[in-house]
C-alpha cells in the first residue's frame, strides 16, 4: 500500500510540474540553455551589411530577436541587437517604429554592459541609442541624457579608444558642439574631434563635426578644409552607407557656407 501511495505521489508531482511550467523559462529548475547558432548571427550580420535597405535592417533585427531566448542572453546578440535598433531608429520615418527601436536598443545595450562590463560594445551602443533619443526629444529631456551619454562614451574610451573608428571621442565632441549655447566648450569639442581623427582617420562624422566646430569659431578656412577632406576620403567598406550620408552633408555645407 505504501508503494502504491509513493507512485501516486510521484505521478502527482510530475503532473503538477508539467502544468506549472517546470520545463519553461524559469532558469532555477535547470532548463536547458541553448546558445544561438553562429549561422543565425552570421545571417543577421549579412543583413546588417545591407542596412541601406531598411527592410534588410528590419529582417536583421527580427533574426536577432529570434536568437534572444529567455533562458540565455548572449553578449554578441545583445550588443548587435542594440546596434541594429539604433540604425533603424535613426533612419526610419515611422515615429512609433523609431521610438520602439531606440527603446529596444537602449535596453539591449544596457544588458550587454551588465553582461560584459570590460568590453566596449554595450556601452557604445547604449550611449548611441540614448543620444539618438536625445536628438528627437524636447530640450529639457535631451539635457538630462547628456550625463548618461558622456559616462558611456568615457567608458568606451577607457576600454578601447579606437572602437568604431574612435567614435566615442566624436560623440563627446558633438555634445560640446551642440550644447555650446548652454555651457558647451567649442575648443574642447575641437580637442575631442581631433583625438577621434588621430585614432580613426576614416571617421567622416568626426570630420563633419570638426568642420561645424570651426565654423562656429569663425575658422572658415579650416572648416572648408575638413569638409573637402570628407569628399576626398577613401571610405571603409564596412561604413559605405554612412559615408554616403557624410558626403551629402559635406556637399550641403560647402554649398551653403562657402
Amino acid at each position: 500500500m505504501k508503494t502504491n501511495n509513493f507512485y501516486i505521489l510521484i505521478t502527482f508531482v510530475i503532473t503538477l510540474c508539467l502544468l506549472s511550467g517546470c520545463s519553461g523559462d524559469d532558469e532555477s529548475v535547470g532548463a536547458p540553455k541553448v546558445p544561438p547558432s553562429a549561422d543565425l548571427i552570421a545571417k543577421a550580420d549579412q543583413l546588417f551589411s545591407e542596412r541601406k535597405d531598411l527592410s534588410k535592417l528590419r529582417e536583421a533585427i527580427k533574426t536577432l530577436a529570434g536568437a534572444r531566448i529567455n533562458n540565455l542572453r548572449n553578449y554578441e546578440v545583445e550588443w548587435k541587437f542594440a546596434r541594429n535598433n539604433y540604425f533603424l531608429g535613426r533612419h526610419t520615418e515611422d515615429e512609433k517604429e523609431r521610438d520602439a527601436s531606440l527603446n529596444n536598443g537602449k535596453a539591449a545595450g544596457k544588458l550587454a554592459m551588465q553582461m560584459e562590463p570590460n568590453k566596449p560594445d554595450g556601452y557604445f551602443w547604449y550611449g548611441a541609442n540614448v543620444g539618438e533619443q536625445a536628438n528627437r526629444s524636447p530640450i529639457v529631456i535631451a539635457i538630462t541624457s547628456v550625463g548618461d551619454i558622456r559616462s558611456a562614451m568615457n567608458k568606451v574610451i577607457e576600454l578601447q579608444p579606437d572602437y568604431e573608428l574612435a567614435s566615442a571621442y566624436a560623440v563627446l565632441g558633438k555634445i560640446e558642439l551642440e550644447t555650446r549655447l548652454m555651457g558647451g566648450d567649442l575648443k574642447k569639442a575641437v580637442e575631442y574631434l581631433e583625438k577621434s581623427l588621430a585614432l580613426g582617420k576614416g571617421n567622416g562624422d568626426a570630420r563633419l563635426y570638426l568642420a561645424q566646430a570651426h565654423l562656429a569659431l569663425n575658422n572658415d578656412a579650416e572648416a572648408k578644409r575638413q569638409l573637402e577632406s570628407v569628399l576626398q576620403m577613401k571610405p571603409d567598406p564596412a561604413y559605405l552607407p554612412e559615408y554616403d550620408e557624410q558626403t551629402a552633408k559635406a556637399k550641403q555645407l560647402l554649398q551653403t557656407k562657402f
